[in-house]
């Protein structure tokens, strides 16, 4: 057998394996979804349990988290408001401690039995917190068998669990960039980056390229981005750069979801410089699953909303193509239970004070 035999064959078995973990959910005309979305700090015990609904009602393949799991560097409003904490208030050391296990308690079970996909942020880097220790901590959600067994097709001798990563579904290749820092975007990260964009552009059997992110890619609508820093810019600028060989040379279908900014945007990337140095990329911003609303930049795309939560639904056709529709969670969508939980005050308050975008 070929080598290239060797990788289709594996990238056909990756898709029955991450397949078999999930309910049958292709719709009409062998049409399937999933649901992504980040930044579900400060109010996304709230939140979370909501768009979680989303996805049951959706009938997603599996939930996108693109990072900025809790706040780390301050308590988050919805821990601090829970019913134990609210006679006697949570410490520093009690709130580090708790903060990851709350998120997985009360922002992941709600998902069931639907697949969870993690992505790290830069608060996942705040105060004592490592990459190691959230390797450790999630280690559930970053090592899954779909994203293990395309580890070691990609490279049999490669047992190394990461923050970026890579798996590929129903001929769409789903790619994770760690840039939760300004330095992370490393030599060896590009490099791997390289590598899987070269093999999906010469893989017939792949029709789309979906790259998920923290922090959204530069010289978009907003400096609060890989601009942050020299280092994001110059391997944003090379990340783009593949991206658009893959999508103009390769003629893959391409698509940069990010977060980090709390808002949502369409056509991120349609801006004077990208128009002019290469072409411009179909981006999306989510960052709207619980964190303090930001304002939107000016100027800003046609399609941008600030002061909404809510998650990024994408439905994929069997030619690879990907429709992209925001689904809004409002405030009568919390789940009873939530409300409970919460109170119905504090949850008023998620929606009504959680922003400095007034």
């Amino acid at each position: 057998m070929t080598r290239s035999a060797r990788l289709l064959a594996s990238v056909a078995l990756i898709g029955t394996v991450w397949m078999s973990e999930r309910p049958a959910v292709s719709g009409q005309d062998g049409e399937w979804r999933f649901l992504a979305a980040g930044d579900a700090r400060n109010c996304g015990d709230v939140v979370m349990p909501a768009i979680a609904e989303t996805a049951k009602q959706r009938s997603v393949s599996f939930y996108w988290h693109l990072g900025d799991l809790r706040n780390i560097g301050n308590f988050d409003e919805d821990i601090q408001h829970q019913k134990a904490y609210v006679e006697r208030p949570i410490t520093i050391s009690a709130y580090l401690t708790t903060a990851w296990p709350d998120f997985i308690k009360s922002q992941i079970e709600p998902f069931g039995p639907i697949p969870f996909v993690l992505g790290i942020g830069n608060h996942e880097l705040g105060l004592t917190k490592t990459r190691d220790e959230f390797l450790v901590q999630f280690a559930d959600w970053l090592n899954t068998p779909a994203i293990r067994n395309q580890r070691l097709a990609d490279d049999p001798a490669d047992h190394r669990m990461k923050t970026y990563y890579h798996w590929i579904d129903r001929g769409v290749d789903f790619i994770f960039l760690d840039n939760a820092s300004n330095e992370q975007v490393t030599a060896v990260q590009l490099a791997w980056f390289n590598r899987v964009i070269d093999r999906a552009s010469n893989n017939p059997a792949i029709t789309t390229i979906v790259a998920g992110m923290h922090k959204p890619l530069p010289l978009g609508y907003n400096t609060h981005s890989m601009d942050e820093s020299p280092e994001g810019v110059q391997s944003g600028k090379l990340i783009y750069a593949s991206l658009l060989r893959a999508q103009n040379q390769a003629h893959k279908r391409v698509y940069v979801l990010a977060s980090h900014q709390h808002f949502y945007m369409e056509n991120a990337y349609d801006t004077e410089y990208w128009r002019q140095n290469g072409g411009v990329l179909p981006g999306w911003v989510v960052g709207t699953s619980g964190a303090q609303r930001y304002p939107l930049p000016s100027p800003s795309p046609a399609v941008a909303m600030t002061n909404v939560y809510g998650s990024l639904l994408g439905t994929v056709k069997p030619n690879g193509e990907i429709t992209f529709t925001f689904e809004q969670v409002r405030e009568p969508n919390i789940p009873a239970a939530v409300v409970d939980a919460y109170g119905p005050d504090f949850v008023h308050w998620c929606f009504a004070e959680n922003t400095n975008a007034k």
